[in-house]
């Protein structure tokens, strides 16, 4: 079950149905299933305090992932993404149609086990995105 959420934030999510069907296509091809994955949109003050408290960064940032899995094919997890951040950054470059579709689709292939923090890693997690990013449309 892929539910939507807002903390300190008046944002609706468009098309919810949609994004489900999509999230859970991209889970599929992935070779996982779906069991209880939130999608929190957020302030940027909200996200930095989860991000201090948790992860003892004092940065901003679009994306923090929590990962509940019990099992290596279920996906469970809560995924906060500051709207604000995703906004911002698609201003920047230029993806404001399809930057929070990224950041989301980005939150749920860490669920899945990629990793962006080496170059390689990233490269591949980017190729991923834009990947089932086109797949969406």
């Amino acid at each position: 079950m892929i539910s939507f959420h807002t903390e300190e934030l008046a944002f609706q999510l468009p098309e919810k149905l949609k994004h489900k069907q999509w999230l859970k296509a991209v889970a599929t091809e992935e070779g996982k299933k779906i069991g209880e994955l939130n999608y929190v949109f957020c302030s940027d003050e909200y996200l930095l305090k989860i991000n201090q408290d948790y992860l003892q960064h004092d940065t901003l940032t679009d994306i923090v992932t929590f990962d509940n899995s019990e099992s290596p094919n279920l996906i469970e997890g809560d995924i906060f993404i500051s709207h604000e951040r995703v906004l911002e950054n698609g201003a920047k470059l230029n993806t404001a149609d399809s930057e929070l579709q990224r950041v989301m689709v980005h939150g749920l292939l860490h669920l899945c086990g990629y990793k962006d923090k080496a170059k390689a890693d990233k490269s591949l997690m980017t190729a991923k995105e834009d990947y089932y990013l086109a797949k969406r449309n």
